[in-house]
C-alpha cells in the first residue's frame, strides 16, 4: 500500500453515451442520449465510485449524426436535471468564450452552483470550429490569437461578476428588513477591448468563493491561459514522457504567474477498456471496433487534423507535409500535436491510427489491475494529478471502473474511500483566492 498522502483526482467524461463512436449501437436504450433517467445512472454510479466530478464536453455544431449521438445535449441544463439525485459528485459544464455572453454564462453557471451548494466548474473553450461561428450570424471565426484574447477578457468579466457581491452581502434579516447590504454589491464598470459590462451579478457570492475555473488544451496559448486563471486542465496526453514534460512545464507557468504550483490540478484524458482479462478487453474493443463507421471516422480525423478527408488514405500513414501546411486557427493545436506525436513515433496507418481513439485520448486495455498499475505510475511519478475517465459506453464500462478498479486504488491509499468536503473546489484542493488573476501582458 501507498503512504502517499496526495490523493488522485478522477472525473468521468461524458460524451454522446460514451466515447467508443458505435457504443450507442450496444445499449439497450439506442436513444439513451435523450432519456434523463440515463444521465442520472451515470451520476449515481460516479458517486458510488467516489469520482471528482462528471465532465460534460460539448460543440456548437451538429456533426456525425447520421452514426451515432455525440455532444447534442446543453451540459448546463443535463446538470440541473440530476443533481438531485447526487449529494456530492460535481458537474464540469463546456461553455465557449468565443461565442457566450459573460454576463449570462456568469449568471447561469452561479445560479447552478447554488443550487447544487457548490459543485459546479466551468470548462472555458475558444471554440475554434468554423462550423460554429456559422451559427452565429456574421460573426467570423476569430484567428487563434484573438480568440485567446477575448478568451483572457472574457474570463476577467465572468470573475469579476461572481465577486460582485461581497462574501457576507446577503443578510436576510426579517426583523431589520434589510436582505441585503447594498455596501457590498458594487458594479464592476468594466470597460475592455471585447466588452463592456456594468453589472453588478444578479444573485449573491458563491457558496465555494466562485465555481472551479476549468481549461481545456494543451498548446502554448491555452498553457498561458491555465497558468494565469484555471483551477483544472484537462489535456490530451499519449506518451508518459511528454506528459511529464507537459507537467513539470505547465507547473513552472503557474508558479511565474505567482501562484502555488498545487492550485492548478493536471487531468490527462484515459481511455481505459477493462476486462477480466487482457483477452477479455480486447475482444470487448473488437467487437465494438466492427461496428463502427470508418468513413464517418476519417471525416472526424480530417477535421481533428485540419485537411480534407480525400487527403487520408486508410492503410497508408498520415500526409504529414500536408498536416504541416494546413491552418492552425481551425484545429485544437494540443490536440494536433498529440495526434501526430502518437501517430508518428508509432508508424500508424490511418486505420490504425483510428482504432487507437485517433491519438486523442491514451487508450488503455487491460485487467483492473493493469488499469490500476499504469495510473498509479503516471499520478506517482509527476505526469498527472488524476485523469479525465473516458468509457466506451455508458453504464456498464463504467460500472466495471467503480467495481474493479477503483476499489484497487483505495486499497493502495491511492483514491478517496468517502467524500469528506462538500464543495468541488474543496475537493480539488485549490482554494478561492479574491482578486488574484487579473490579466496581465
Amino acid at each position: 500500500m501507498s503512504n502517499n498522502k496526495r490523493k488522485m483526482h478522477l472525473n468521468c467524461h461524458i460524451v454522446g453515451v460514451g466515447q467508443h463512436p458505435a457504443g450507442w449501437r450496444t445499449q439497450n436504450d439506442t436513444r439513451a442520449f435523450i432519456n434523463p433517467h440515463f444521465y442520472q445512472e451515470i451520476a449515481k454510479l460516479a458517486e458510488l465510485g467516489k469520482f471528482d466530478a462528471l465532465f460534460f464536453s460539448d460543440s456548437l455544431s451538429l456533426h456525425g449524426h447520421p452514426h451515432g449521438p455525440s455532444q447534442m445535449l446543453d451540459p448546463l441544463i443535463v446538470s440541473s436535471s440530476i443533481l438531485s439525485v447526487t449529494k456530492y459528485l460535481g458537474f464540469i459544464c463546456t461553455a465557449s468564450t468565443t461565442f457566450s455572453d459573460p454576463f449570462i454564462l456568469a449568471r447561469q453557471f452561479l445560479t447552478l452552483d447554488h443550487l447544487s451548494q457548490g459543485r459546479i466548474g466551468w470548462n472555458a473553450v475558444t471554440t475554434y470550429n468554423p462550423a460554429a461561428a456559422k451559427n452565429f450570424g456574421k460573426i467570423l471565426l476569430p484567428s487563434s490569437l484573438e480568440r485567446y484574447t477575448r478568451a483572457k477578457e472574457f474570463i476577467q468579466v465572468v470573475m469579476k461578476l461572481w465577486e460582485s457581491w461581497g462574501k457576507e452581502a446577503l443578510i436576510a434579516d426579517a426583523r431589520s428588513g434589510m436582505f441585503a447590504d447594498p455596501a457590498q454589491v458594487n458594479s464592476i464598470d468594466h470597460h475592455g477591448q471585447y466588452y463592456t459590462v456594468t453589472g453588478p451579478l444578479t444573485l449573491p457570492r458563491s457558496p465555494q468563493g466562485m465555481p472551479l475555473l476549468v481549461q481545456s488544451g494543451s498548446s502554448e496559448a491555452g498553457q498561458a491561459l491555465a497558468a494565469k486563471f484555471a483551477d483544472i486542465v484537462f489535456t490530451s496526453q499519449t506518451s508518459f514522457e511528454r506528459a511529464k514534460h507537459f507537467y513539470r512545464c505547465l507547473r513552472a507557468k503557474v508558479k511565474a504567474q505567482k501562484r502555488s504550483e498545487n492550485s492548478l490540478k493536471i487531468l490527462p484524458g484515459l481511455f481505459p477498456i477493462i476486462g477480466s482479462t487482457l483477452a477479455e478487453a480486447q475482444e470487448r474493443k473488437a467487437k465494438m471496433d466492427e461496428l463502427r463507421n470508418v468513413d464517418e471516422d476519417i471525416i472526424m480525423l480530417a477535421r481533428q487534423l485540419g485537411i480534407e478527408p480525400d487527403d487520408l488514405k486508410l492503410h497508408q500513414p498520415l500526409p504529414y507535409q500536408l498536416i504541416e501546411k494546413s491552418s492552425k486557427d481551425i484545429v485544437s493545436k494540443g490536440f494536433l500535436s498529440e495526434i501526430v506525436n502518437f501517430a508518428r513515433t508509432r508508424n500508424l496507418t490511418v486505420y490504425q491510427l483510428i482504432l487507437q481513439n485517433m491519438g486523442m485520448h491514451r487508450m488503455l486495455l487491460g485487467t483492473p489491475e493493469m488499469i490500476a498499475d499504469d495510473m498509479e505510475k503516471w499520478f506517482l511519478e509527476s505526469a498527472a494529478d488524476g485523469f479525465n475517465l473516458n468509457f466506451d459506453s455508458f453504464p456498464d464500462a463504467l460500472q466495471v471502473m467503480v467495481d474493479h478498479v477503483i476499489p484497487i486504488l483505495q486499497k493502495r491509499n491511492l483514491f478517496r474511500s468517502d467524500y469528506t468536503e462538500q464543495t468541488i473546489r474543496e475537493r480539488f484542493g485549490v482554494a478561492y483566492c479574491q482578486g488574484k488573476r487579473e490579466i496581465s501582458d
